[in-house]
């Protein structure tokens, strides 16, 4: 089957922007630190940590530089540096022994700097022999008792493991992204406190107060800061961890050491769409800086009951019965997963999954990090090509295993790129494994069913407006944005492409800034699962943005509710032709998705879905109705009437279809859980999709 692609010129609701393709003007999104690639010149020392053991598996010290040989893409390189790091793993006897000095602020004031900016960098001497090692929490995504577990676990290794060359940092992840709680330190009493404000462990009396009033002002100061630090393109998805994880890669590039980072999570999968390319940019950051992560899967060892845990409705269907359900709880935590694993294994570090017993991570952080040699060279391949560069280290002596990182990708320069070279960049971004991030860009999917085993699949791809440079042209600011994607089946077939030139006009380019540039377009395709990959470009800078994330239309036919996708948005505009292939146009007027869920008390929230071949009565009526239910952690504080559907609106399709509005004026500003409640009373079948939503 071809896919057939559709993309409408539009005006944006509420905003004088008029733009060559279906863009839309949507709620503000604020900004986010920038971040600067750690190798952006054209020579820079790629370091390389060299773990070397023996047959027995011990490790193997008294090497010297003529031991080593180092290859890049099976060129030889010469080692320009050369040291041997060996820390011991055994704390002092003496707990209460004097604190050895800690060198200066290291974290803190890099994560602080100004990009482009020097940052003092402690003597060589200051670091020699010390294991640095950071503490990351996701505060803003674990629960409480997932918190405390971690906490009490980082407190153990604080008081029984941590040595006096150890330097122990303190951060959290929370909804305005990176947080310093406590600097590099050997200072215990200094880490007891980061930890109790952190993760609440083991605190009374004044502690408890000073760490209670201190989390009250920490959560103030995110409340003040929401509003001008974060994208609300990042409150759904993992993209906000990510880059916590470049911001410490960038703050930390400085250090020639190898650094640790312990991350405490409950796993990592976003409420929609992952996007791949800035996992694969986190990972090459910190590879880049010497950066290890070991991440830590605090929810432990769970069981998978059957029929659902007592906390959620079970299953509908006979998935239950099957062990179908079953399977799909594990494929669910299974994924969650699969981008730590990632993390690790491409930095250098190791993984702990289901196991109550949280101190194993430690161990194998102190092993890893006890005895390691660093080795410096300068790349011979000059080209800023961005490709993957595989780097191979050798003993001369034989019997030695040498454990090392795989390679890294190289830089990519597009300053120096001529007019004619600019379509030939966005190919090579598009195919790239690495593509530039710089330009904060989201892709969103849904699925509608509009033929036998044919569902049309709108795709929503938005930038953020205070992102993209104006330049005043007569009496207005005018911007353009190229856009490439491509759609890829499990056979890497390509199956659908994107190629759009975006003329953006707008009387006063300052309100742009306050909104997104949203582009919609929409393919048809057969039931499967695909790949899709858009790269965004600004033609004023020419930076760059790219999300690549799975597209699933599944196979509704053994659904017991065949249930499309439920959009989401806040504006309706007018269609200005008919479009047959497209459920979102009805009787003259578009749903434009909201891509963020973010809406205002002032908006109405529009949703719309469709239910394919429901069941019917003896007497052939369709007997569907529906509600929406809003949750506040495990209150229900809001729920729509009843809308009952009684015929098929589009009987080509066999679709009944909902289409209905709930003011956001009757939700108190927070986050909410939407669950759409569908009942077929006919069949007696029914489903609870859920999605995610914040009232501000």
């Amino acid at each position: 089957m071809r896919p057939r692609r559709q993309a409408r010129r539009a005006i944006a609701a509420g905003l004088a922007v008029y733009l060559a393709r279906a863009v839309y003007a949507a709620p503000a999104i604020p900004q986010h630190l920038p971040h600067t690639p750690s190798f952006g010149s054209a020579v820079s020392l790629v370091r390389v940590a060299v773990v070397v053991r023996d047959s027995s598996g011990a490790l193997v010290r008294g090497l010297t530089r003529r031991d080593f040989v180092v290859s890049e893409d099976d060129k030889p390189q010469a080692i320009e540096s050369f040291h041997f790091e060996e820390v011991p793993v055994e704390r002092q006897a003496d707990p209460e022994a004097p604190v050895a000095p800690a060198p200066p602020v290291l974290l803190s004031r890099a994560a602080a700097a100004p990009a482009g900016s020097a940052v003092t960098v402690p003597p060589p001497a200051d670091l020699a022999g010390r294991r640095m090692v950071v503490l990351l929490f996701d505060s803003g995504e674990m629960e409480p008792e997932q918190l405390a577990r971690a906490g009490e676990s980082a407190l153990r290794y604080v008081e029984t493991r941590m040595s006096q060359a150890d330097l122990v940092a303190v951060t959290s992840i929370g909804p305005t992204g990176l947080r310093v709680d406590q600097d590099f330190t050997a200072d215990r009493v200094a880490l007891r406190r980061a930890l109790g404000r952190v993760a609440g462990t083991g605190q009374s009396g004044e502690d408890a107060a000073s760490a209670s009033a201190s989390g009250a002002a920490d959560q103030a100061n995110e409340a003040d800061a929401f509003a001008a630090d974060t994208s609300e393109l990042d409150l759904f998805n993992i993209d906000r961890r990510l880059r916590a994880i470049e911001d410490l890669a960038d703050a930390l590039s400085h250090v020639e050491q190898k650094k640790s980072v312990i991350y405490y999570n409950n796993g990592m999968s976003g409420a929609t769409a992952d996007n791949q390319v800035e996992l694969r940019a986190a990972i090459d950051r910190a590879v880049k800086a010497n950066l290890a992560v070991y991440p830590v899967d605090t929810r432990g060892l769970e069981a998978v009951v059957p029929g659902g845990e007592a906390r959620q409705a079970s299953n509908a269907g006979t998935d239950t019965f099957s062990g179908r359900g079953m399977l799909n709880q594990f494929d669910q935590r299974v994924t969650s997963q699969d981008t730590l694993a990632a993390l690790a294994s491409d930095t250098g570090g190791s993984p702990l999954f289901d196991s109550n017993d949280l101190s194993p991570v430690y161990e194998r952080m102190m092993s890893d990090t006890s005895a390691y040699y660093v080795l410096g060279y300068s790349s011979s391949n000059p080209a800023q090509d961005g490709k993957f560069r595989r780097i191979k280290v050798r003993a001369g002596r034989p019997g030695l295993r040498v454990e090392h990182r795989s390679g890294y990708y190289a830089p990519r320069d597009f300053a120096h790129a001529r007019r004619e070279d600019r379509e030939s960049q966005l190919e090579d971004q598009l195919l790239s494994d690495l593509s530039t991030t710089d330009l904060p860009v989201w892709l969103q999917s849904s699925y509608f069913r509009v033929g036998e085993n044919r569902f049309y699949v709108p795709l929503s791809i938005a930038v953020r407006g205070s992102a993209i440079p104006f330049a005043r042209q007569a009496d207005k600011d005018r911007a353009t944005l190229d856009l490439i994607g491509i759609v890829r089946d499990e056979a890497q077939r390509p199956v659908a492409r994107l190629r759009e030139t975006v003329n953006i006009s707008a009387e006063g380019g300052q309100d742009v800034r306050h909104k997104n540039v949203q582009y919609q377009t929409g393919f048809v395709l057969p039931p499967g699962r695909y790949r899709a990959k858009v790269v965004v470009r600004e033609n004023a800078g020419g930076s760059f943005g790219s999300f690549e994330s799975d597209i699933v239309v599944p196979d509704l036919r053994q659904s017991a509710v065949k249930l499309s996708s439920v959009v989401l948005g806040t504006q309706l505009r007018q269609a200005e032709h008919r479009d047959a292939s497209n459920p979102l146009i009805r009787d003259g007027s578009e749903l434009v998705p909201s891509v963020t869920h973010v809406v205002s008390t002032s908006q109405p929230i529009y949703f719309y879905f469709e239910v394919y071949d429901p069941g019917r009565t003896a007497g052939g009526e369709v007997q569907l109705q529906t509600t929406v239910s809003f949750f506040r952690g495990k209150q229900r504080r809001y729920e729509t009437p009843a809308v009952e559907v009684r015929q098929l609106a589009a009987a080509d399709r066999k679709a009944a279809i909902f289409q209905f509005s709930v003011p956001a004026s009757a939700l108190a500003p927070g986050f909410y859980v939407c669950q759409v409640n569908v009942i077929d009373d006919a069949s007696g079948a029914f489903a609870f999709p859920r999605l995610a939503l914040l009232v501000r």
